[in-house]
């Protein structure tokens, strides 16, 4: 897989979980392994481009990195984020945080949060404001469904 199908895959599904196993959202590093990835990624023969697409992917000006799928580190596309932010009262607000990992010069990393709606670029609002609930949930499709189950 390459950087722009990895990207692809994340804007043809809107939301993906990065790693973790979900009955109906789909994971990116199994898109990448082409298998079910039991254990660590990291073990896997493809891991060293399963951490190369990942970060490709979390350092994409298009996705959102968040963690509304149960909780773990999920993407989102940004052709997603209009109905994110239309339905963001149906999620617990900090899963709709922006994530981001930042790395010292010694190696150790945090992880900084931007909290929603703080991150939304006012367009991106005022997408959301024209957007009907209806076609919010239609831009979210079967997605909404589980993620609603799970907050």
């Amino acid at each position: 897989m390459t950087a722009a199908q990895a990207l692809e895959f994340v804007e043809r599904h809107g939301i993906v979980l990065e790693a973790a196993r979900h009955r109906a959202i789909p994971s990116l590093v199994e898109a990448v392994a082409g298998e079910a990835v039991r254990g660590s990624w990291w073990a896997h023969p493809a891991g060293r481009e399963i951490f190369t697409l990942t970060r490709t992917v979390r350092e994409s000006p298009q996705i959102l990195v968040c963690r509304i799928v149960d909780g773990k580190i999920s993407f989102a596309h940004a052709r997603v984020w209009p109905a994110l932010a239309r339905l963001a009262k149906k999620f617990p607000p900090e899963r709709l945080a922006r994530l981001h990992e930042v790395h010292s010069d010694s190696g150790a990393h945090r992880v900084d949060e931007i909290p929603f709606p703080d991150w939304l670029a006012p367009e991106t609002t005022a997408a959301a404001k024209r957007m009907s609930e209806a076609d919010a949930r239609a831009a979210l499709g079967s997605v909404l469904k589980e993620l609603a189950s799970e907050s």
